[in-house]
Parts: C-alpha cells; sequence; structure tokens
C-alpha cells in the first residue's frame, strides 16, 4: 500500500486513470499557466499595455524556455505556489527589453486557476464521452437481457419478481442525469480567472476589461462578472458532481456484486478476480471497486465543502485543501467509468 492507490505501482491498475491523471500532472498544470501568460501578453499587446514586440515575444518564446522543475518545487516549498518561481525562469529565457512585460497586473492565483479552468473542461469532456459510451452498453445489455426474470429485494429481502430492465433502468437513468448535470457544472469552472492582487485589476486602469474580455476568447472560457478566486462554489459543485457520478457507479456495482453471488446466481461474469486459495471462485473485483471508488469520492467531498471558507480575498489554507483533494476525485471518477464499461462487457442475466 502506498500514499495514494492512484499513481501506485499496482494499485493503479485496479483504480488508476492515466488519461485523467495527466491532466493533474505537473506538465499540464505548467501548460495551463503557460497558456494563461501567452493570452495574457497577446490581450495587454492587442490593448497596448505592453508594447507589441514584447506581446509577441512572449507569446511565441515562453513555451519552448526550459524549466528548472527542481527549482520549481523548492520554491513552492517556500512560496506555496510555483508561479513566483516560473516567472522569474520565464522572464530569464526572455530577452531583457520583454521581461517585465511578463505577467505583468497578474497575480499567481489567475495563472493557477486559469490553468485549472483549461483542464476541468478537458475533463469533463473526457468523463461526459464515457458516460455517453457506458449508457450505450446498458441499453444493449438492456436489449438483449432485459426480458429476464429477476427478483427485486427491498431491505435486502426478497420482494416480487421484475423484469431485468427495471435493474438495468436504475444503473442507466442515474447515469444519463449525471450527464445533463454536467453541462451545467462545467459553466462554473469553465472561466478565466483574472483578477490581480486582490481582484481588481488595479494594474490595467481602463484596459482592465477589454484585456480580460481578450483572454477569455483566446482561451474559449466564460468571462465571470468578476474574479472568483475566493468564490469556490463553483468548483466545489464540479466536485459534488463527481461524488454523484461515481456513487451512481458504486450503486451499480454493489448490484452487481449482490446478484452475483453464488447462492444467488442472477448475474454471470465472463471473467473476475482469482483467489490464491479457492481456484473455484470468480471475484466480482470490478463492482467492488466501484463499490470503493463511491464511497471515496463521497468521504472527500466533505472536504472540498471545507475548501469553500476562504479568508478574506485569497487563503492559502483552503486552496492548497482543495488541491489535495480535487486531482484524487477526479481520477476516482475516471477509473469508476473506465471499470464500470469492463463490468458490463462481462455480465450477462442468467435467465435471459
Amino acid at each position: 500500500m502506498g500514499v495514494s492507490p492512484f499513481d501506485h505501482d499496482l494499485l493503479s491498475g485496479l483504480l488508476g486513470d492515466d488519461e485523467v491523471a495527466a491532466l493533474f500532472s505537473p506538465e499540464a498544470e505548467i501548460a495551463g499557466i503557460i497558456a494563461f501568460e501567452q493570452a495574457l501578453a497577446v490581450a495587454e499587446a492587442a490593448e497596448g499595455v505592453i508594447p507589441q514586440k514584447s506581446g509577441d515575444a512572449i507569446a511565441e518564446r515562453i513555451a519552448d524556455i526550459e524549466l528548472d522543475i527542481p527549482a520549481l518545487r523548492a520554491a513552492t516549498a517556500r512560496d506555496g505556489v510555483m508561479v513566483p518561481e516560473l516567472v522569474r525562469q520565464l522572464r530569464a529565457g526572455l530577452p531583457a527589453a520583454h521581461r517585465d512585460h511578463l505577467h505583468f497586473g497578474a497575480t499567481s492565483q489567475d495563472a493557477i486557476d486559469t490553468s485549472l479552468a483549461l483542464r476541468l473542461k478537458r475533463l469533463a469532456k473526457v468523463l461526459g464521452k464515457r458516460i455517453d459510451a457506458l449508457a450505450a452498453m446498458l441499453d444493449e445489455l438492456d436489449r438483449r437481457d432485459g426480458h429476464a426474470v429477476v427478483m427485486a429485494h427491498t431491505r435486502m429481502q426478497a420482494a416480487i419478481e421484475v423484469p431485468a430492465s427495471r435493474k438495468i433502468a436504475s444503473w442507466r437513468d442515474p447515469l444519463l442525469r449525471d450527464r445533463h448535470r454536467r453541462d451545467q457544472v462545467i459553466e462554473g469552472v469553465a472561466l478565466l480567472q483574472f483578477g490581480g492582487a486582490a481582484g481588481t485589476l488595479d494594474r490595467l486602469g481602463k484596459e482592465a476589461v477589454t484585456v480580460a474580455r481578450h483572454m477569455a476568447e483566446q482561451l474559449d472560457l466564460a468571462l465571470p462578472a468578476r474574479p472568483w478566486h475566493s468564490e469556490r462554489d463553483g468548483v466545489v459543485a464540479f466536485a459534488s458532481w463527481l461524488s454523484m457520478l461515481t456513487g451512481a457507479l458504486g450503486k451499480m456495482g454493489q448490484d452487481i456484486a449482490l446478484m452475483a453471488q453464488s447462492e444467488v446466481g442472477e448475474l454471470r461474469l465472463s471473467s473476475g478476480g482469482g483467489s490464491s486459495a479457492m481456484p473455484h471462485k470468480v471475484n466480482p473485483v470490478g463492482a467492488e471497486a466501484l463499490v470503493a471508488l463511491a464511497r471515496f469520492n463521497a468521504t472527500l467531498v466533505s472536504g472540498m465543502h471545507h475548501s469553500l471558507v476562504h479568508e478574506n480575498e485569497r487563503s492559502g489554507a483552503a486552496w492548497t485543501l482543495e488541491w489535495m483533494l480535487l486531482p484524487q476525485m477526479a481520477v476516482a471518477a475516471g477509473a469508476a467509468l473506465r471499470t464500470a464499461q469492463d463490468l458490463v462487457a462481462q455480465i450477462s442475466f442468467a435467465r435471459a
């Protein structure tokens, strides 16, 4: 067992998701910050805030500057964020005439939160595609086995016989509702963050609004009425959506595990986990993982609600808590959708 199962050499095979985890890698975060700085330079040059030559040089060169990652790590321990050291390194890689125009009027949180917004937007697209694929698989399962008769259970006791379609619908329909909710919650996070030192963009003066609008267009992000650096309800709503998604998948996993019990036998698994002591067993490992991931996210979402509490205009503590929790919740949701697809491909109803 390691510190995190999501990047553990062994446990990540069960609980990890490389595609989602990559969105929270240092490389992805830095790429998002670079995109912010490029958009900022282009917008400020277009509005006459910085010289056009400086805007062009910044936009063209900073993505290719070689970074000292150990120095960024050490600076993060000192400053709490990487941006001051990152900006220092980027400036050092620019001609002297352009250095002071990089990051002009912005603050660290602008760069970090805009990078997050870009990556959460991509995450929502990845998860949306997986939900669609899983819903289609459940539709096919319904067409194939929906006529099978299974026993309904209320309070863990046998109730009446129902068609398997009823079970399948209780797995599919919450996913479809989560798919609809995705389009709502992404509106709360796919936002440009640009407020400067304390949310007033004081260094840009009358050009502040036009620069911000120009940046939002470049980055394909919405422009909020004001900076949201201490208003984290959109991020927390996104985390709550991740927990609802894994919860829906956990319900499906729990049902499948119960129906696949040897003495029940309403479901067959074409493959499953083996046992070192009992070779006859086909353990419902995927179903169990869905339950564990659902409970994991349900636990972490409480912490995300704690991260709503920012002191005044910025909280280092609440912000750090968000960084600790949200990436894990995202990977858990990605892993749950991936596992659910594998699981549905393995099941068939015994009386179909």
